[in-house]
């Protein structure tokens, strides 16, 4: 089973991924860790990303491409894998597909998580993150037993930059936008599905199990 996994920041694609790989038995496979490997790796993409990310650049697609075909060649990836973050934009989605028909494959399904802007941003301005140690806590869902203190060290806990209000909005903007595209692009041969991401954890992996099928 192929899929890939869209859902704007904060809606839980991470966690929900991690649940779908352990059920059905397919890896994980996350465009940030990819490049990272890639880029510890030395690889020659990996190079080529490092230079872009060093300078605060996107990496171009070509890049991105290049090292998610090379993973999608692993062994791990034969009897199939989740794509998480990738693909962002029609281009980044008509590349994949030109690759996976070399590769004498093609996705099975597309899952976008949905959940309104209002509850995550609630999610997302929330998190706070341990300066010394890295803990994440969560105002409403996971508070540190004593304010602005990190359970686990002592440390200072902090507010990201990429989880201020602002930054958010921003991020949800530019999502929106690309999603509605990538929306249309897959709806067309009727792969697309939307679920709905509130509840709990369980509620959501149950909506999802139900349109991936047993």
């Amino acid at each position: 089973m192929r899929l890939i996994l869209l859902g704007p920041p904060g809606a839980g694609k991470g966690t929900q991924a991690k649940l779908i790989s352990k059920k059905y038995n397919i890896p994980q496979v996350s465009t940030g860790d990819i490049l990272r490997k890639a880029v510890a790796d030395k690889i020659p993409l990996g190079i080529k990303a490092k230079s872009y990310m060093d300078a605060g650049s996107l990496v171009p697609d070509d890049v991105v491409i290049g090292i998610i075909e090379g993973r999608l060649r692993d062994g791990d990836c034969k009897t199939g894998y989740i794509l998480d973050g990738f693909p962002r934009t029609t281009a980044q989605a008509e590349a994949l597909n030109i690759n996976l028909k070399k590769m004498g494959a093609d996705i099975d399904h597309v899952i976008d998580i949905n959940v309104d802007s209002d509850e995550l941003l609630k999610r997302l301005t929330g998190r706070r993150t341990c300066r010394k140690c890295g803990e994440g806590f969560h105002l409403t869902f996971n508070p540190p037993k004593k304010e602005g203190i990190c359970d686990k060290c002592g440390g200072e806990l902090y507010q990201r930059d990429d989880d201020k209000e602002d930054t958010i909005l921003r991020r949800f903007k530019v999502y929106q936008e690309q999603s509605a595209q990538l929306k249309g692009y897959y709806s067309k041969n009727g792969r697309f599905h939307s679920v709905k991401g509130t509840g709990t954890v369980e509620d959501i992996f149950n909506k999802i199990v139900s349109v991936l099928g047993a």
